[in-house]
């Protein structure tokens, strides 16, 4: 991801820090300075800060540990200033298997809660719920408060929060998984509107959440119909069947041509028949800005690419087009090619589909 830096792996997980993170680090610092006038607590905040957002890492492998178990890989875990994203390969296709990976993450939090509750009783420093908040009390107090308020919040039923997938898994138990989603996401958008109404009244907090929480509503109902409109359908179907191809004798003059005469963003390099590598437009227009048109094709080309087999369904396939940073894959029979599946041409093939189920019900 642009602008995230790693700071570890754990679990074979990469853990991503995303750069507006800072951001928050030096807001924090500075209410801290304005409000104490302090150096001891400008760093007593931002360690707070960093402490929680250690307890929203561990919620998140809670996510991703949980989803492993169903073999479900999870590609990194990012912190971002409005919380942490586990990027998992995929949602568990069994409504109760997604219901345990939601629940997972907000579980974390109320172990670490309950285990900060007990060393602050056991050690008779406990000052009652009646006199704790979010600035006041001792350390350990106000990160078991924030721990509770982000079990709470996270079971907000609203997409994309942990709430919403629970929402949708409950209700795909009882029907099929488009209209659960479709169902939870509505409801989703409801909540939003009436974070964004709350928020216009004072709180611009409020209003940040609201659009974070319709945005993804909208974004989660999106792929979930796209995965039905691909599911059960064979690749044959949506291939592109006409293309240009390059040579491994080409150079990169010959690919600009390719490019200016029609819409084909990459271009499936072969030597004698075989695909050997993928020249991507991106990869060629940084190419032609360092080295030139004179520059072979072979010296600029992807030459780890994925491929997938006529015989495959359109769904499998655009799941490991989503995995990966390309935006095209040959499909090869035999060793020769025979078609191109691009994030493109799947959205034009899901579009006919839809217009075509529109005339279906209009004829019905």
């Amino acid at each position: 991801m642009k602008w995230a830096s790693r700071i570890g792996t754990f679990a074979g997980i990469s853990v991503y820090v995303h750069a507006t993170f800072l951001l928050l680090i030096i807001w924090i610092g500075v209410s801290y300075w304005r409000a104490e006038q302090s150096i001891p607590a400008v760093v007593s905040g931002i360690v707070f800060i960093l402490a929680l957002f250690g307890c929203v890492v561990l919620h998140e492998f809670g996510h991703a540990l949980t989803a492993r178990r169903y073999g479900i890989r999870t590609r990194d875990i990012t912190l971002f200033p409005i919380g942490g994203v586990a990027r998992l390969e995929r949602m568990p296709d069994d409504p109760r298997q997604e219901l345990l990976v939601a629940v997972a993450g907000p579980a974390v939090n109320v172990v670490i809660a309950a285990l900060l509750f007990v060393v602050l009783a056991m050690s008779g420093t406990f000052a009652g719920f009646d006199q704790l908040s979010v600035a006041r009390g001792s350390f350990l107090e106000r990160l078991m408060l924030v721990n509770i308020w982000l079990v709470v919040f996270n079971l907000i039923p609203a997409f994309p929060m942990d709430g919403g997938r629970m929402l949708r898994a409950a209700l795909a138990m009882r029907m099929d998984y488009a209209r659960a989603t479709r169902a939870a996401a509505n409801l989703g958008q409801g909540i939003a509107l009436l974070f964004g109404l709350v928020g216009l009244m004072g709180n611009p907090f409020l209003v940040f959440i609201a659009l974070f929480v319709w945005i993804g509503a909208a974004q989660e109902s999106a792929a979930t119909q796209m995965k039905f409109a691909l599911s059960g359908t064979p690749l044959t179907r949506a291939m592109m069947t006409v293309f240009r191809t390059l040579s491994v004798h080409d150079t990169l003059g010959a690919a600009v041509s390719a490019l200016l005469a029609g819409s084909q963003q990459d271009f499936p390099v072969l030597d004698d028949g075989r695909v050997v590598g993928v020249l991507t437009r991106t990869d060629l227009l940084a190419a032609l800005a360092r080295e030139g048109d004179g520059t072979p094709v072979t010296s600029v080309m992807q030459r780890a690419f994925i491929a997938a087999d006529p015989s495959e369904m359109l769904d499998t396939v655009f799941e490991r087009l989503q995995a990966c940073t390309c935006r095209t894959v040959p499909v090869v029979r035999g060793g020769q090619l025979v078609g191109l599946v691009t994030m493109e041409n799947v959205g034009e093939f899901v579009s006919v589909q839809a217009a075509l189920g529109a005339t279906r019900r209009a004829q019905g």
